[in-house]
């Protein structure tokens, strides 16, 4: 029997998913249901770009539903152990780049990344080089775009 992969999120995560997956049942689905009746009115199908478009969305729609529904019934909720000492999931922490540049990220499962807004995976390498280090601690991260060196400023 194989065991599901979990995904680590904090409730407000979950939450938004299962926002998600409400919309996209109640109101994507129709619409793309609806496109496809109007699609088949027109005739041929073979040569129906609109049919196909209709088609490739109601598919892309079914998958996200059920990859939304696999994560939140394997969700693992982040829970605050009160250790603000240590960089965990979570938590946000801020570092230093030693050219300057000062950057914060909250540290979040993969399910619930933006680093646009400021959360970043877990499976991140910044992340992965952060987690479980205190503030005052220098750290080398191997990124994609080089190696960052970073001092933690704070953490929250």
């Amino acid at each position: 029997m194989s065991t599901e992969k979990k995904f680590p999120m904090t409730q407000a995560g979950k939450e938004k998913l299962i926002e998600e997956l409400e919309y996209l049942k109640t109101v994507k689905r129709k619409e793309v249901v609806e496109r496809i009746k109007v699609a088949r009115s027109f005739g041929d199908l073979s040569e129906n770009s609109e049919y196909d478009s209709a088609k490739e969305d109601q598919a892309f729609i079914e998958g996200r539903i059920s990859t939304l529904e696999s994560m939140i019934r394997n969700a693992e909720i982040i829970e605050d152990n009160g250790d603000d000492d240590r960089v965990q999931l979570g938590k946000t922490v801020t570092f230093k780049e030693m050219d300057g540049d000062e950057e914060s990220y909250t540290i979040v499962g993969s399910a619930e990344a933006d680093p646009f807004e400021g959360r970043i995976s877990n499976d991140s390498p910044i992340a992965k080089g952060l987690l479980g280090r205190t503030v005052g601690d220098r750290v080398k991260i191997m990124t994609p775009g080089g190696e960052m060196d970073v001092e933690i400023t704070s953490i929250s």
